[in-house]
């Protein structure tokens, strides 16, 4: 495996520029020939990291999954093994629980269901993470059947609702609209 599949999308692009920068030639800027280190990224490069998910679904994959698919990836990919039977809580924490968030107070347990504001973050964070010690080994049919598992657990969408992406961003979180945007100007 080559280092740059190691290193996050932003220390790929650094590095590409500071190699590019490295590779020219500032004869005519009176700086002398740089030594050639480094070549620029390519566009491959970026697109295999560029895997972000937006919450209006922009950069979902194609693919598809459903609660009981899900349910069978649990198991296979040996999620039970920190987040227990069920997800319902092992080492880490539960994935689907009835938890309330007591409002105003910073301290509540936050879960999926009673904190996150984006079906979508569910998707994105599967898919970069898990399963832990092998992040992003599973394909996108599974992390699409994993997101319906939790949702579906969660009492989020009906068991054997289908999570793609059309789907998935439409899920409407019951936290969504306690958000306050740091920076609605940009939107």
């Amino acid at each position: 495996m080559s280092m740059y599949k190691a290193l996050p999308l932003a220390a790929l692009v650094a590095a590409s520029l500071a190699g590019a920068a490295f590779a020219a030639d500032d004869t005519k800027n009176g700086l002398g020939a740089r030594p050639g280190l480094g070549r620029p990224i390519t566009d491959a490069e970026i697109k295999a990291w560029d895997i972000t998910v937006l919450p209006d679904g922009t950069n979902l994959p194609p693919g598809s999954g459903t609660a009981a698919t899900g349910a069978k990836v649990y198991i296979d990919k040996g999620c039970n093994q920190c987040h227990g039977e069920g997800a319902t809580g092992g080492s880490n924490p539960a994935l689907i629980t009835d938890q309330k968030m007591t409002p105003g107070d910073i301290f509540s347990n936050k879960t999926i269901k009673n904190f996150w504001a984006n079906s979508t973050t569910i998707f994105d964070y599967i898919r970069r993470a898990m399963p832990w010690p092998a992040p992003r080994t599973l394909t996108d049919d599974e992390v699409y059947a994993l997101t319906a598992y939790i949702l579906a657990g969660n009492k989020l969408i009906e068991e054997n609702a289908v999570m793609d992406a059309k789907t998935l961003p439409q899920v409407k979180m019951p936290n969504r609209d306690n958000f306050i945007l740091r920076f609605p100007e940009r939107i």
